[in-house]
C-alpha cells in the first residue's frame, strides 16, 4: 500500500512535495525501506495511533501547508494543482481543503464518488481503468471538509495543536480537529472534486473493531458535549454543494432536538471507561 501511495504521488503530482512517513512499528521492513529510499520519517516502537503519528510526522514539515494523506490512496493525475488553486482563492489562511475519494463500495459517504470499484488492494489494482475514467465520475465540490486527504496552512495547524492524542488510536479524530478549526473560525470546509484519489478503504482501521470506534465516539461526545453525527450536518452541512463559507448553525427545531439528545447521551456516557 504505502509503495503504491508514494509512487503515485511521484509520478501523478504537479509539485515536488516533502514526503513525510510516520513508521508504526515497522516490524515487516517499512522503516529500512524508507531510509533506503531517503524519505523523511519518524517512527515509534510501537502502534501509537494516528494523532501522535500525524503530529510527529508535522513537526518535520518545511512547507507552510500541511497534507495529510492516508497510506491506503492513490493520487490521480494534477491532485495538487486542483488544491493549489483552491487555496489561491481563499481569502484568508482559515480554510480546511480535501480532496475527493473515490471508493469501492458505498461506506455511506456523502462525500465520496462511489462505488466504482477498479480493485481492493495493490495486487488486483487496475491502474489503467482509473487513470482513464477517474475525471469523467460524476461529483461536485462539496461542504465538510474533515477526511484525509486533507490540508490546511500550518499556522492553523499550529493554532489548534494538531491532532488531539487522546484520540487513541484515531476513531473520531477527524471531526475532533475539524471542530477545533471551527472554534478559531474556519468556515471553509471545501472538498474539491477536481483532487481526485482513489481510496483503497481502511485495510488498518478494520482490524480494530467496533469497540474502539465506540470509544471514539463516546470521547468526542462527553469532550465537547454534541455528537459527531450533529456536527458533521449542522455545522458542516457534510456533502452538501459548496456555495462558499459556512454560515453559523441555524437553531432550528431539529438541531434543538438533536442537541438535547446529544446532552442525554452524555450523562449517559459520562464516565464511561474508554
Amino acid at each position: 500500500m504505502l509503495k503504491l501511495c508514494i509512487s503515485s504521488i511521484l509520478k501523478n503530482s504537479s509539485f515536488k512535495h516533502q514526503i513525510i512517513i510516520h513508521v508504526n512499528e515497522g516490524i515487516d521492513g517499512t522503516k529500512a525501506w524508507i531510509e533506503k529510499q531517503h524519505i523523511d520519517h519518524t517512527s515509534s516502537e510501537n502502534n501509537i495511533g494516528v494523532c501522535y503519528a500525524l503530529n510527529a510526522a508535522a513537526s518535520l514539515a518545511k512547507t507552510d501547508y500541511i497534507l495529510y494523506l492516508n497510506d491506503d490512496m492513490y493520487v490521480c493525475p494534477n491532485w495538487d494543482k486542483y488544491l493549489w488553486e483552491e487555496i489561491q482563492l481563499m481569502p484568508d489562511k482559515l480554510f480546511y481543503l480535501s480532496a475527493t475519494a473515490i471508493e469501492p463500495f458505498d461506506a455511506g459517504k456523502k462525500c465520496a464518488i462511489t462505488p466504482y470499484s477498479f480493485g481492493t488492494n495493490p495486487a488486483d489494482f487496475r491502474e489503467a481503468e482509473l487513470l482513464a475514467s477517474y475525471q469523467s465520475l460524476p461529483m461536485q465540490d462539496w461542504n465538510g471538509a474533515s477526511w484525509p486527504p486533507s490540508i490546511v496552512h500550518r499556522d492553523t495547524w499550529n493554532a489548534v495543536g494538531g491532532y488531539s492524542v487522546e484520540f487513541f488510536p484515531g476513531f473520531y479524530s477527524d471531526p475532533d480537529f475539524s471542530l477545533k478549526l471551527w472554534q478559531i473560525g474556519v468556515r471553509n470546509f471545501k472538498g474539491v472534486s477536481r483532487s481526485r484519489v482513489y481510496h483503497f478503504l481502511e485495510h488498518s482501521t478494520k482490524r480494530m473493531g467496533n469497540r474502539k470506534i465506540k470509544d471514539g465516539n463516546f470521547l468526542f461526545l462527553n469532550k465537547w458535549g454534541i455528537s459527531a453525527k450533529l456536527f458533521y450536518e449542522f455545522y458542516l452541512r457534510m456533502g452538501s454543494l459548496y456555495n462558499g463559507a459556512l454560515p453559523e448553525v441555524e437553531e432550528t427545531f431539529a438541531y434543538k432536538m438533536k442537541k438535547f439528545t446529544s446532552r442525554i447521551k452524555k450523562i449517559f456516557t459520562a464516565g464511561t471507561a474508554l
